[in-house]
């Protein structure tokens, strides 16, 4: 009955994105930003969509049912903190510039070995982002419809790619207004129903309002606060987020739409977190074997329900799975092969289909990250720790840096990357969990020092770009609006058509 319940409202998103794949009509702008043509509703979905994964749900539950509320609800809050932030500051400029992918804007500032350097990292970042909800899938299926975990995976990823293949941004909106309709029913109804079957409570010390967890880091205070920063900031330079930007039909709906997508966020992820610390009184002395909610919804829920939340978890992997494929694709085919759109109407589109054909090796590289690391919640922080010690600060700079040139980027990225790899390899747990990715054992650096990383890359990232503008002196550049941004993206449009 379950996994028939979950099957159904699969098969019913599939048919969607297959039904809307016809909006692309042949065109790379419409497949890579459904023709910058999204309204209000289609947009917040999509960004929310991005935010509420696998990783904000059940990596959610899992973390806050073992380490406390600050441990999970980090995730949500920390995404949803992060659309905050571009609404505030970024997503005006960023849909003024009519970009297709976010490398876009550092080879508009910074010059084509930024952009290069840029890819590659949001490559190997996004790889990390959908093994993380493919996971979840892979569990979700071993456990409610007893195949093996790597089955499960292989099922997720046969779904999401049927629909994004064929009709990319377009499908994925459109899906994605489907599939947050469906999460945010489900996690509502999943805390009523704990509220009234089993009370709210929180265990001692692990509640939302034990600010020991942010405080003490015997309480995992540092581990929780670089979780909020890697995903607050970090995930400003999303690949996912920044193409749903520009997707939106103007720079106002885009800057509304991320409002409306952090509101979301927090309102899904909140529950989820309340609902994992329930359960710690709930369960008792039982042994837990796997991810906690699965044995919440198997063991207690009433069947209706438990395919209804069932239902929103695979929602929301799958949401964030097709953006994270689509994404990565295009910045493969476009910023690092250097392939852009012949700027000539009449001739056919061969980007639509490499970018495509590329869609295969990415999810490829990211089934063997999911094999290897069964983890949810702790790869999407991952991820984004490196985009955060690399990427953010020429971000920054290149929106509102009273100086900046291409030295002080690459000796950012450099620094940023070297520093966080160098002390990720020598720190024993990775955000609580043990480092089997890749550990060299020495007596220096122990347990206690998670979450330092992820705050000492960020500083040193910004330490090196400031010192080396002043090294490499460039002249102050002023600070644009959004008329003027898309001013003078449209001028440099205007040099190199096919690279805009």
């Amino acid at each position: 009955m379950i996994i028939t319940g979950v099957a159904i409202s699969v098969a019913a998103v599939l048919v969607v994105g297959l039904l809307v794949a016809r909006k692309v009509d042949g065109d790379s702008t419409n497949f890579l930003v459904a023709g910058r043509s999204l309204m209000l509703p289609l947009s917040a979905a999509g960004l929310m969509g991005q935010a509420v994964d696998s990783n904000a749900t059940l990596g959610n539950t899992d973390l806050s049912y073992g380490f406390g509320f600050w441990a999970g609800a980090s995730l949500p809050l920390g995404l949803g903190l992060c659309l905050l932030v571009t609404g505030l500051f970024f997503a005006r400029r960023m849909n003024a510039m009519q970009l297709h992918t976010l490398p876009d804007f550092y080879r508009i500032t910074y010059g084509r070995t930024v952009e290069v350097l840029a890819s590659i990292l949001m490559i190997f970042s996004f790889c990390i982002l959908l093994a993380g909800n493919l996971v979840a899938g892979g569990l979700l299926f071993e456990t409610f419809l007893g195949t093996s975990y790597e089955v499960g995976i292989l099922l997720i990823v046969a779904v999401v790619l049927a629909y994004t293949v064929t009709g990319g941004m377009f499908s994925d909106a459109y899906t994605a207004f489907i599939q947050m309709c469906i999460t945010t029913v489900a996690s509502t109804s999943l805390l009523i129903w704990v509220a009234v079957r089993f009370g709210i409570s929180t265990p001692d010390g692990m509640g939302p309002f034990d600010l020991g967890q942010l405080t003490d880091p015997g309480q995992g205070a540092m581990i929780n606060w670089g979780t909020l920063l890697a995903l607050g900031i970090g995930d400003v330079v999303a690949i996912d987020f920044m193409q749903r930007i520009f997707s939106a039909r103007s720079p106002d709906t885009a800057r509304r739409a991320c409002f409306v997508g952090a509101a979301g966020t927090a309102l899904v992820g909140i529950p989820y977190a309340l609902v994992a610390l329930s359960s710690v009184r709930v369960f008792g002395d039982e042994t837990v074997d796997g991810p906690a909610l699965f044995h919440l919804l198997a063991d207690y829920a009433p069947t209706g329900l438990a395919v209804l939340v069932l239902c929103g978890i695979v929602a929301a992997s799958c949401s964030t799975a097709n953006g994270a494929i689509l994404g990565t694709a295009a910045v493969a085919v476009r910023n690092v092969a250097d392939y852009k759109r012949d700027p000539d109407p009449d001739r056919r589109d061969p980007m639509l289909r490499l970018v495509r054909l590329t869609m295969f090796p990415v999810v490829g590289v990211a089934v063997l990250f999911a094999v290897r690391v069964p983890e949810t919640g702790i790869l999407l922080t991952l991820a984004f720790d490196v985009m955060l010690a690399c990427l953010v600060v020429p971000f920054i700079a290149g929106h509102y840096g009273p100086r900046r040139n291409h030295q002080a980027a690459l000796v950012a990225i450099v620094v940023g990357f070297v520093v966080r790899v160098g002390l990720f390899v020598l720190t024993p747990t990775i955000f609580g969990a043990d480092n089997t990715l890749l550990y060299v054992h020495n007596d220096v650096i122990g347990p206690g020092f998670d979450g330092w990383p992820t705050i000492i890359g960020f500083a040193a990232s910004a330490v090196a770009f400031y010192a080396a503008t002043l090294v490499w002196p460039s002249r102050p550049v002023p600070v644009m609006d959004a008329q003027e941004v898309a001013a003078a993206a449209a001028a440099l449009r205007t040099r190199d058509p096919a690279g805009a």
